[in-house]
């Protein structure tokens, strides 16, 4: 082979192109992952904002990383440690707290001493969540077949989906039913009286999707993120070791030393098709590469918008992808701060410094921040996701220095009139504001701030729409649906081109499965 020749080439360097790569080279192919960036991990990369202060910049926290990926690409050998976020805390408006642990006892007394009502229905809601996401578990690693296709593959696929769904009893058929066409609100408001609890327990449903917590299918965007495992602990959270960047400095450490050849800085202008297949791709500076096999791990528009031209493709796909759902509606505040922020409602410094900090008091908040958003507006009063990384990692700031990590909802990619300096600042005087209700000597520690919009993930992250799933997580783009009818097992209209993105089954979240998935779909098809 020529030096510019491979058995694949992988176009982008998030974590599912890095994790594609690994396990192409691990089946001792000769592949090349490429990042247009100078720093490989897409969403999930760290950097140094300001001089000292350390910021997972886009994404932050880390649960839904399948434990098979980190045990096959031997991931903590390569660096990666996840650390426990140990609490959750919601300050309520009248200087006390609602607040979570992962020991069972204390969480129960502290719901008691709210809601004795749903401090004896959180057990029992705890346990029906839990056996739903390990029901629905097994259908993140099936290949989505097509229900429409008469072919031995997609009808092999269709009956390990009947298998599967043979295997559940009524009830949890039932349940999974409801849960993916119910909304997050009606589902909490059966089981709970206690509006933070409600309103910190919706705002999972909420995230990565432009929807409210009552409108319809945000109980199955709760419940992907209700599947969080750490070292096999169902429904565990934590923050990497260096941040999310620190995963996929690992991922690419463990891709390299399989043989993967990462190159940074490497834009791609668009994929070379010859005889009806994809061949190759060419680069911004001009240069080809070419090879057997090309994965996209961009986002759908691009991966099918951008890098292919139209006609390699059926009109109907294309029109599919367009009307494919990737509006972003979540900003990120990034803060470095001189000292430790003092709420109202935590005295001192407290181990619930070390873990979110949630501002969600109730499940109409949220909603009314999303009807904002609806007509084009950010949020006045937003629901803010907050962890301070440097209480867990003391790396991550100067010594007696913070950095504070704010998720924020909602902050709409198409804001009227466009997104400006002017607004951008805005948005994050807004994000402050909303702390200092709940943190008053926040304001007189901030040494600088990084406000993020959809847009400006867009711009440098590369994603479409600024959406963090690379897609809406909707029922009509989940499963055999995601990212379009007929082309949701990871090939596309074109040979030769594959797609292993979070626009890809089974979705957003620093995952891993997707590339995964077609990492192995390309092996089969060379078999």
């Amino acid at each position: 082979m020529s030096v510019n020749t491979y058995d694949a080439i992988i176009i982008g360097a998030g974590h599912n192109g890095l994790i594609a790569g690994a396990y192409l080279a691990r089946a001792g192919k000769k592949v090349v992952v490429l990042e247009r960036r100078d720093v490989v991990g897409g969403a999930a990369v760290t950097e140094e904002i300001f001089p000292g202060y350390r910021f997972t910049e886009f994404s932050y926290v880390v649960s839904l990383l399948r434990p098979e990926i980190i045990r096959d690409l031997e991931l903590p050998r390569h660096g990666l440690k996840i650390l426990p976020l140990p609490s959750t805390v919601t300050p309520m408006d009248n200087g006390d707290y609602l607040a979570a642990w992962p020991d069972h006892e204390p969480t129960r007394r502290e719901l008691y001493r709210h809601s004795p009502k749903d401090a004896e229905a959180a057990d029992e809601y705890s346990r029906v969540m839990a056996r739903a996401a390990k029901a629905i578990k097994p259908v993140l690693s099936l290949v989505p077949p097509d229900p429409s296709s008469l072919s031995v593959r997609d009808m092999l696929g269709l009956l390990k989906v009947g298998q599967y769904a043979q295997s559940l009893s009524e009830k949890e058929l039932y349940r999974i039913a409801k849960l993916v066409t119910q909304s997050s609100a009606d589902l909490l408001d059966e089981w709970f009286e206690f509006d933070p609890l409600k309103g910190t327990k919706s705002a999972s449903g909420i995230i990565g999707t432009f929807l409210g917590p009552h409108s319809p299918g945000t109980a199955y965007v709760l419940l992907h993120h209700y599947m969080g495992e750490i070292d096999g602990a169902f429904r565990a959270w934590g923050f990497a070791k260096n941040g999310t960047g620190g995963v996929t400095a690992a991922i690419a450490a463990s891709a390299r030393a399989i043989g993967a050849e990462i190159r940074t800085g490497a834009s791609v202008a668009n994929v070379i098709v010859k005889g009806g297949r994809a061949a190759g791709v060419a680069l911004d500076n001009g240069d080809e590469l070419h090879a057997r096999v090309v994965m996209s791990a961009a986002d759908p528009k691009r991966s099918f918008l951008s890098f292919v031209e139209a006609k390699h493709f059926p009109d109907e796909f294309v029109q599919q992808i367009k009307n494919f759902r990737v509006r972003g509606s979540s900003g990120k505040v990034n803060i470095a701060l001189s000292g430790l922020p003092e709420f109202t409602c935590i005295k001192g410094e407290s181990p619930l410094h070390k873990g979110a900090i949630s501002i969600s008091p109730s499940i109409d908040y949220i909603e009314r921040a999303y009807d904002e958003a609806k007509y084009g507006q950010f949020s006045k009063n937003p629901y803010i996701d907050m962890i301070i990384p440097s209480m867990i990692d003391r790396d991550m700031a100067p010594p007696g220095h913070h950095v504070m990590s704010c998720f924020v909802q909602y902050a709409p990619y198409d804001i009227e009139g466009g997104w400006d300096d002017a607004k951008r600042e805005a948005f994050g005087e807004t994000v402050i504001n909303t702390i200092e209700r709940y943190a008053p000597n926040i304001r007189k520690l901030i040494v600088g701030k990084q406000v993020i919009t959809p847009k400006d993930i867009e711009r440098i992250a590369g994603i479409t729409g600024g959406n963090i799933f690379h897609g809406e997580l909707l029922l009509h783009q989940l499963f055999f649906l995601r990212p379009a009818p007929q082309w949701a097992d990871f090939r596309t209209p074109l040979p030769g081109y594959y797609f292993g993105a979070s626009g890809a089954h089974p979705g957003g979240g620093v995952m891993g499965a997707a590339g995964k998935m077609a990492a192995l779909e390309v092996l089969k098809d060379w078999r």
